[in-house]
């Protein structure tokens, strides 16, 4: 339940409370024992029996052994690394792939310094953020989307 009214620290009554300590929430109800004794319990039970359930239920499946001498020709990683993926299979020189990823992070720790002089948190009065939140955006879909082609057809994303 969220607290509707900011509490009034004037009220002498509110002040013993947290004078007491007793004062993580509005209505100085103390973590000991409640929360740390019936509630957090609970929680972490219903957790591992969630986990043990999916496990019971829906089990993963052992497959053929892996061989390390034999890697197929069109593997693909989990779908979050498609971009990085694209970005080393379509540069000829991997360590010019390596030096664009580190380009990434480097890139967003300077949008701050930018804009730093606009004060403004609306997208549509920060036209160089936006632009570059949207530019970014549209080339990380882009290229997770050309790491599920093949190499010949993965720019173009099979369109042309």
């Amino acid at each position: 339940m969220a607290t509707l009214k900011k509490p009034d620290l004037s009220d002498p009554e509110l002040r013993a409370k947290l004078a007491k300590g007793m004062g993580h929430n509005y209505y100085g109800e103390p973590a000991w024992p409640n929360d740390l004794l019936y509630v957090f319990p609970v929680v972490i039970l219903g957790t591992i029996g969630l986990c043990v359930g999916l496990a019971v239920l829906d089990p993963a499946m052992i497959g053929e052994p892996s061989n390390p001498f034999a890697t197929p020709l069109e593997i693909l990683p989990e779908w979050y690394l498609y971009p990085v993926f694209q970005i080393l299979r379509i540069l000829p020189n991997k360590l010019l792939g390596i030096a664009c990823q580190a380009l990434i992070p480097l890139g967003l720790m300077l949008i701050p310094f930018i804009e730093n002089v606009n004060k403004f948190q609306n997208p549509f009065r920060r036209p160089v953020a936006t632009a570059m939140f949207l530019f970014g955006t549209v080339v990380t879909l882009w290229l997770g989307a050309g790491a599920i082609f093949p190499i010949d057809k993965s720019l173009t994303l099979g369109l042309f």
